[in-house]
């Protein structure tokens, strides 16, 4: 069986997805969901390994699922096509799945963020731990439209070493996923039977921002830490406005 498996889900991401995969070179195995790119991403991609599937876009969740069933590595990393894996990260993988016992199913590993090309170091966002590698036998995807989550049974232990992530390098990068990712969000609360309220609208957006701001110490990250933050808001703002939208659609 084959030691370990990567996963990366991709939608028109040719900017990104050759530093991605050349960061995980050293897998055994390298699985590429691609979600019919109008771009060059499956071409590039298909420079870094020979699995690549293209599939209809299925929501998130689904789309790790089937890259999941594509695997046949014992373990399972996946990876956003904005994040790379460093040297040190991949020697510190490759020692915890030597060492890991019967009952250790993942490992968390801190994720930096590179907004607007600075290191965010606070806001909330670092150490930002998230839980991406795991024994494919002890690990599912949720199924949510967007921000997914990987239901793991079993010990989960943490990882010293960072895994980097390049989120947006300018607001047009931002706000090109805004659209997409607020109507994603605003549909899943639908989905969950999410009622629309105008405190919700008023006091979430600013609560995010004064939490990231000023208790999550956003302030020390200078203009880009208040840029975040603020971003952040309208993001929640947003959210709802369009959930605002949806129920008097469907009243």
């Amino acid at each position: 069986m084959t030691a370990l498996s990567v996963i990366v889900i991709t939608k028109n991401e040719e900017k990104n997805i050759s530093e991605c995969l050349e960061s995980v070179r050293w897998a055994d195995e390298i699985i590429v969901v691609d979600a019919e790119s109008s771009d060059t991403t499956v071409k590039k991609a298909l420079e870094h390994t020979q699995k690549v599937f293209l599939h209809p876009w299925i929501g998130y969740g689904e789309a790790k699922n089937f890259g999941l069933s594509k695997c046949s590595g014992e373990w399972v990393l996946w990876l956003d096509a904005d994040e790379r894996v460093t040297e040190k990260l991949h020697a510190e993988i490759i020692d915890a799945i030597a060492a890991a016992d019967p009952g250790t199913a993942a490992f968390s590993m801190p994720r930096h963020a590179n907004f607007l090309g600075s290191w965010i170091d606070h806001c909330g966002w670092y150490p930002g731990r998230v839980v991406r590698l795991f024994r494919k036998s002890e690990g599912t995807f949720s199924k949510h439209i967007v921000h997914e989550k990987l239901n793991v049974h079993g010990n989960v232990l943490n990882l010293r070493s960072d895994l980097l992530h390049y989120t947006d390098t300018d607001l047009e990068h931002y706000y090109e996923k805004f659209n997409r990712y607020t109507s994603l969000a605003s549909d899943e609360l639908m989905m969950q039977g999410k009622t629309f309220g105008l405190l919700k609208l008023i006091f979430n957006p600013l609560w995010i921002f004064l939490k990231m701001y000023l208790v999550r110490l956003g302030f020390l990250d200078g203009i880009p830490g208040l840029i975040l933050s603020a971003l952040s808001a309208n993001y929640v703002f947003t959210k709802y406005a369009k959930l605002w939208e949806l129920s008097r659609k469907g009243g």
